[in-house]
């Protein structure tokens, strides 16, 4: 468990954005074996290969195929979907601001609906990637400014008495960090290009977040805690990437995805909504010179994970969890439910999830809202519209939803990874009005 738990802190380290995130789990995967593709490329699968594409920089599919293709669509499609980012600030355009010519601030804004007070009196810095222009190319390259850069101050409470009796903050004129005093002035871009290795001329475009700089620690009287960053969703994208480097099957095809923009609504080409998976899965079976009706006839039979974080109880508020279903840290993956399909889970999806959870011999609970507490929703909805298949939705029980320094289990990190091993090591098929899991037998 531990060293699960330190293997995600250390992965997290080395993602301060989706597209470090990416470009991470890409190196993993190709350790494990898988070939990069590139969707402008022709490609030419072989059965029993193990292949990965990117699409943004910022998302991901990678697909290992069986030893006897399905041609026919006998068999269907074992995924996994998940998120590469989180909430958090970007920095716009020409984002220096003189203030009082006494300080440079950064002009910034926010990203996805975080909470906005732990932000403040940290220790920030800027990830992401600049476009470079290399001659008649436009290349990416990735950039973290490795140090204690920026920080956004709080107001003092003698300026503010009724601050700790709530307060709605101004994103324009109170949440902008500071990066400097005034001999500071134009030296943001320099400093990104040269964390880049490039030339802060040939920059022509940027896309810039602002990251918590706190290292991840695990803690609590018998160690049983995590806290780091970008929990949501990196937990489940790092334990979904070990689940499929860890399993084997010589029938289904296994797919990783990790989507990104899932924290602005998925509308963009990298996004759930977009066409990604649909594209991907097509191109598979056209490459592998299927007949036209397998690919609906495999998505009948195809299953679907989709793996963002959820919310336990809170010790210091639990009066806000559902009176039943109150899902708690190191209690295990948590099974999402939402009468108005906030959630895909459904009875048949549940069942088919808690017979893999036993088989992994890991324990899993039951996540429902309050009543009367709107709840969020996930990427699932919005994959399987692009590609229908059977899904539920799951998650790893955490504290803090959507603060800079969010709060897990140390166990639950190695739960899931077991869990979606055993997932995509099993055979899970339609078979008229029935559903037939098997392990690898």
């Amino acid at each position: 468990m531990n060293k699960s738990a330190c293997e995600l802190l250390s992965f997290i380290r080395q993602s301060p954005s989706p597209f470090h995130a990416v470009c991470r789990m890409g190196q993993e995967l190709a350790a494990g074996g898988y070939e990069k593709l590139y969707e402008e490329d022709k490609w030419e699968l072989r059965e029993g290969g193990k292949y990965m594409v990117s699409r943004n920089g910022s998302a991901l599919i990678a697909f290992a195929l069986p030893e006897h293709f399905p041609s026919h669509g006998e068999r269907g499609f074992l995924v996994t979907a998940s998120h590469s980012d989180s909430p958090t600030f970007k920095i716009k355009e020409h984002p220096e601001i003189d203030a009082e010519k006494k300080y440079i601030k950064l002009n910034v804004e926010k990203y996805g609906g975080m909470l906005i007070s732990p932000w403040f009196d940290r220790p920030l810095s800027a990830a992401g990637r600049l476009l470079v222009k290399n001659g008649s190319k436009i290349e990416t390259r990735l950039v973290d400014i490795d140090r204690d850069l920026l920080m956004i101050p709080s107001l003092a409470i003698h300026m503010d008495r009724s601050a700790n009796e709530g307060h709605k903050y101004n994103p324009q004129e109170e949440l902008l960090p500071l990066f400097g005093g005034p001999d500071s002035a134009g030296k943001f871009e320099k400093l990104a290009a040269d964390a880049a290795g490039v030339r802060e001329e040939d920059i022509c475009g940027m896309d810039l977040f602002l990251y918590n700089r706190m290292e991840g620690t695990v803690w609590g009287a018998s160690e049983e805690f995590l806290s780091a960053p970008r929990l949501d969703d990196l937990q489940c994208a790092f334990a979904s990437m070990k689940g499929l480097l860890l399993s084997e099957n010589t029938r289904q095809i296994r797919i990783h995805c990790v989507f990104d923009n899932e924290e602005v609504g998925s509308l963009t080409r990298q996004g759930a909504s977009s066409t990604f998976l649909k594209d991907t899965l097509t191109r598979i079976f056209d490459s592998m010179g299927a007949d036209r009706e397998a690919l609906p006839r495999a998505l009948a039979s195809s299953f679907m994970i989709s793996a963002d974080n959820a919310h336990a109880v809170h010790p210091n508020y639990p009066g806000k969890a559902d009176p039943v279903n109150r899902p708690c840290i190191n209690g295990g993956i948590v099974l999402k439910h939402s009468a108005n399909q906030k959630y895909t889970t459904d009875g048949v999806t549940a069942a088919v999830f808690r017979s893999i959870c036993r088989k992994a011999g890991v324990p899993c609970q039951d996540f429902v809202n309050r009543s009367d507490i709107p709840g969020g929703s996930t990427l699932g909805n919005l994959s399987i519209a692009q590609a229908a298949m059977r899904t539920v939705d799951i998650g790893l029980p955490q504290l803090a939803m959507h603060s800079s320094y969010e709060t897990a289990g140390v166990k639950d990190t190695e739960y899931l990874i077991q869990a979606l091993r055993t997932f995509y090591s099993s055979d899970i098929r339609a078979d008229k009005d029935q559903i037939i899991l098997n392990g690898e037998d």
